[in-house]
């Protein structure tokens, strides 16, 4: 009896934790895509080496990825570090100016180009910004370890400036009426995001690999969109209410469960400091009772008239 009461008084600690969990859902909406966008990177660079049977160096591949990465091109080129530092490399939309090395320094490693296209909203999201180019990548790996041992490696750019042009932009027909200053967007490999301006013909400046868009200041949302959002959160904050509601009700029980128990158990504790008394069943009741000692009468005086 006393183990199951000592196990109830030990279930609203973690009754308690359930529920501050539950209502942190309700707050915290998800988190930095980071690892998703570094797991896809390094799966798109193996598919690239595992379905291209000979990889010449110099030579740039276009990659065809599955059906669920449509509207997405990628493209591959191995390079060795001597001649890249020679002559630098201008593939696909960027420009390598000479004098850069991988670090750290590896004799050959492979670079990947990326354009995300329809699925740039997808992996990358800039607050407060809409993209007007899609998201395009470029990464290094290393490619002198064998075939299942690559690691990322970074572009030393020894200050020189890498040029990325963005052929095409497609701004929003409202925003060309508030002549809005359009943003180079940067998402570095560790997970931040760099803005920097825009110069002539579409282009970025950069001095590191990772992916890069052009975006412009988003315009506010619709009314409709404002009321759909509206209606999603009143949604989950109904259910996440009537839940923990519930949580609350059953906590509440077992605390007045425990501090019955507790009570129970003091009275219990003062009764053995006490006088030892009998007890006796009742029906189906086993009350306390007093052992009965019966008093011998006597008269008051032994005269007897």
């Amino acid at each position: 009896m006393g183990s199951n009461n000592s196990n109830i008084c030990h279930v609203i600690p973690l009754m308690c934790w359930l529920l501050l969990l539950l209502l942190s859902l309700n707050v915290v909406r998800g988190s930095s895509d980071t690892s998703d966008r570094e797991t896809l990177d390094s799966y798109i660079h193996e598919y690239a080496i595992k379905n291209i049977s000979k990889l010449r160096t110099g030579k740039l591949y276009d990659i065809h990825l599955p059906a669920n990465f449509s509207g997405m091109e990628v493209s591959i080129v191995r390079v060795r570090s001597a001649s890249f530092w020679r002559r630098g490399a201008n593939f696909s939309f960027f420009r390598i100016p000479r004098r850069v090395l991988p670090w750290p320094f590896v004799r050959r490693f492979d670079i990947i180009y990326e354009k995300f296209g329809n699925l740039s909203s997808k992996y990358y999201d800039v607050s407060g910004y809409t993209f007007v180019t899609p998201v395009i990548g470029l990464l290094a790996y290393d490619a002198s370890r064998g075939r299942e041992n690559y690691g990322m490696v970074e572009l030393n750019t020894m200050g020189n400036q890498i040029l990325v042009n963005f052929p095409r932009i497609s701004i929003p027909q409202d925003n060309n009426k508030k002549n809005v200053t359009m943003k180079c967007v940067r998402f570095v490999t560790n997970g931040t995001i760099e803005f920097s301006n825009v110069t002539k013909n579409n282009t970025c400046i950069t001095q590191g690999q990772g992916h890069f868009a052009i975006v412009v200041p988003s315009l506010k949302p619709d009314d409709d969109e404002k009321k759909d959002g509206k209606w999603k959160w009143w949604v989950i904050g109904f259910g996440v209410g009537i839940v923990g509601l519930i949580l609350l009700i059953v906590m509440a029980t077992l605390i007045c469960k425990c501090v019955g128990i507790k009570k129970r158990g003091n009275m219990e504790k003062q009764s053995e400091k006490s006088e030892a008394l009998d007890t006796v069943w009742v029906g189906n009741s086993r009350m306390p009772s007093a052992s009965g000692i019966r008093t011998q009468p006597v008269l008051e005086t032994s005269y007897v008239p």
